[in-house]
């Protein structure tokens, strides 16, 4: 077992001890970020920025009786920007309050973080760790967790296929706890010897310009500002704002290079409210407004690789005229169809869409030409905590796509028996831009079979509510449109 993952074992036990609190597990991750920051400031020698009476060494010496009012104390004073000047202490502690009630839970648990060896080998051992209980914590809370949590196994196969390169701006509208921008760092701090390798003025590009993110959640933007801190990488261009509202238009989320996102699924509560989503500026839903945003991010000549729901390849309507707009800006190369089960709810069918924007501002014809779709949902074996979903899973795929992260290698069309195969531009308009394509006859058996658990059971009950009233919604928007058109059309009458 690596240092890593066995810190990520001690750290998880831990929760036991507020558990009796009727602590949840995302409340409990959201404690440690707290503590686990102080606890890194005190091992890398980084406390300045730190008033003295709250640094780790004040509160391990702190009595049962005072320990959890100092700690209090601590949590108010830390995100007061009038008390700390330093941006990033201030957001990841503003409005935060601890969940603990009794003194003696609280130092049971800085004494058992006290007493974990925290030192590797491993760079990012408190980095990792953190990934690692972000990780315990959406397995062991599937109901919700995929709003925010994307399977880091698939975040790695996603990035290595689209090869982030140092220079480049990288960006995730809905950055949830920052699993593709710290994969993406990671990737090229590999290739270039932690940065070494670049001139001053690379470094200086990467280490604080490169990355983009947007988040929507506060207690889910702490986590991200957590991770990302203790991944060593910077806070510049980090917002605490709705993607789908102006905060999206803004000049640094336009131009990406590379977008790689897992936009939230199922109702927003209401349409977008910024003016240049023109195709979705209607719908009430997350995910095609999240595809318009990236669609209208990247800049000429850049990628993305974006998960979405099934609904996003055959909705009619706007859903349509999207998919018609991808295929004429872009270069829809390549279709995923993921296998069931790696997100919060078994039932949940998702997809990756690969795609290059257009090297002209306006193309006169369609930049896709033809769309390869690959099958890994067909016939392969349902993923949960006994059968675990794997990079390794995603082999096959992986060398059917090549190296060019443009998806300009070439590739086996294998035809009807095969996994990967390849549909024209002329094909897919024969099937009236629907791109939900399937050809393999799947003998698996239905994944809510496999559901046990209450939480199971309830949590595909709420994914099926949520998708009828997704599309109970977009009827009533056609509708409506419909009504609005025969009306203008009786006053030019």
């Amino acid at each position: 077992m690596n240092p890593s993952t066995d810190l990520v074992n001690k750290l998880w036990r831990l929760c036991a001890l507020l558990r009796k609190d009727g602590v949840t597990y995302q409340q409990y991750v959201t404690e440690l970020t707290y503590l686990l920051f102080l606890k890194m400031a005190s091992e890398q020698k980084d406390e300045s920025r730190i008033p003295e009476q709250y640094r780790w060494g004040a509160l391990k010496a702190a009595n049962e009786t005072e320990v959890l009012t100092r700690y209090r104390q601590a949590l108010i004073d830390l995100g007061d920007g009038t008390k700390i000047p330093d941006r990033s202490i201030v957001a990841i502690f503003q409005n935060a309050a601890t969940i603990v009630r009794e003194p003696v839970n609280l130092r049971k648990l800085i004494d058992a973080i006290d007493g974990l060896h925290w030192f590797s080998e491993e760079r990012d051992a408190f980095g990792d760790a953190y990934e690692g209980l972000l990780q315990k914590m959406a397995e062991e809370t599937k109901r919700g967790a995929g709003q925010y949590f994307t399977p880091r196994a698939l975040i790695s196969v996603m990035v290595q296929l689209m090869a982030p390169q140092p220079g480049e701006v990288i960006q995730d509208p809905a950055a949830g706890t920052g699993g593709f921008l710290i994969a993406a760092d990671r990737y090229m701090r590999a290739a270039t010897d932690d940065y070494f390798q670049l001139s001053p003025k690379q470094q200086a590009f990467q280490l604080n310009d490169a990355f983009r993110a947007i988040e929507n959640v506060p207690d889910t933007f702490r986590l991200l500002l957590m991770n990302l801190h203790l991944h060593r990488m910077d806070l510049n261009h980090i917002d605490l704002a709705d993607t789908l509202s102006p905060a999206g238009e803004q000049s640094k989320y336009k131009n990406a290079d590379l977008i790689l996102t897992n936009p939230p699924f199922g109702p927003a509560g209401g349409a977008p409210t910024r003016g240049d989503l023109t195709i979705t500026d209607r719908v009430s839903s997350y995910q095609l407004p999240f595809v318009e945003h990236v669609i209208r991010s990247l800049k000429l000549g850049g990628r993305a690789a974006v998960i979405v729901p099934d609904n996003v390849l055959f909705e009619e309507g706007r859903g349509k005229a999207l998919r018609q707009r991808l295929m004429s800006w872009c270069n829809l190369h390549t279709i995923l169809r993921l296998p069931i089960g790696l997100f919060y709810a078994q039932s949940v069918k998702t997809n990756v869409l690969f795609f290059t924007r257009a090297a002209e501002e306006a193309p006169l014809q369609d930049a896709t030409e033809a769309v390869w779709v690959y099958d890994a949902r067909a016939n392969v074996p349902s993923y949960g905590k006994t059968n675990p979903f794997k990079a390794a899973d995603l082999d096959a795929f992986a060398a059917a796509f090549g190296d060019d992260p443009y998806g300009r290698s070439v590739r086996t069309n294998e035809g009807e028996t095969g996994r990967f195969r390849c549909f024209t531009r002329a094909e897919i308009r024969d099937k009236d831009d629907n791109l939900d394509i399937s050809w393999l006859k799947d003998t698996s058996g239905d994944p809510e079979d496999g559901l046990e658990t209450p939480e199971e059971i309830a949590a595909a009950i709420e994914l099926h509510l949520s998708n009828a009233m997704v599309e109970v919604r977009a009827l009533i928007d056609e509708m409506d449109e419909g009504r609005l058109a025969a009306a203008l059309a009786g006053t030019r009458e």
